[in-house]
C-alpha cells in the first residue's frame, strides 16, 4: 500500500481551527493543539448554553407577567389559569411583552382572566 504524507490536508484542518480561534487570548489562537481544545470547549459551552438562553428568557417572562399580574389584583398562577379557562392562547413571550408595552391591554386580559380564575378560599386556622 502506497505511503500517505497529507501534507494539504493536514495543513488545512489545522488552519481551520486556527481560523475558528482567532482572537483568543494567547496561545488558545496560535497554538494547533490549544486552539483545537478552546474549539472544542467554546462548541460544548455554545450548545449548552443555547438552551439555557431559552429557559432564562422564560424566567423573565413570568417574573414580568406576574409583577404586572399583581399590579392588576391577580396572581400569577390565577392569571394564566384564568386566561386558560377563558379559551385565550397567548404564549408568554407575548404576554411579557404586552405587559410591558401595553398595560391597558394586559390590564383587560387580567380582567378576561379574573372571571374565569377559581375564587380564593378562605384559609383554615
Amino acid at each position: 500500500m502506497p505511503r500517505v504524507k497529507r501534507g494539504t490536508k493536514r495543513r488545512a484542518r489545522r488552519k481551520k481551527y486556527l481560523k475558528r480561534t482567532k482572537g483568543f487570548f494567547l496561545t488558545k489562537s496560535k497554538l494547533y493543539q490549544s486552539a483545537q481544545e478552546a474549539a472544542n470547549r467554546a462548541d460544548r459551552y455554545a450548545f449548552r448554553d443555547r438552551r439555557t438562553k431559552k429557559r432564562e428568557y422564560r424566567r423573565l417572562w413570568i417574573q414580568r407577567i406576574g409583577a404586572a399580574a399583581r399590579q392588576n389584583g391577580i396572581s400569577y398562577g390565577h392569571l394564566i389559569h384564568g386566561l386558560k379557562a377563558a379559551g385565550i392562547t397567548l404564549d408568554r413571550k407575548v404576554l411579557a411583552d404586552m405587559a410591558v408595552r401595553d398595560a391597558a391591554g394586559f390590564a383587560q386580559l387580567a380582567e378576561k382572566a379574573k372571571a374565569f380564575a377559581p375564587k380564593p378560599s378562605a384559609k383554615k386556622a
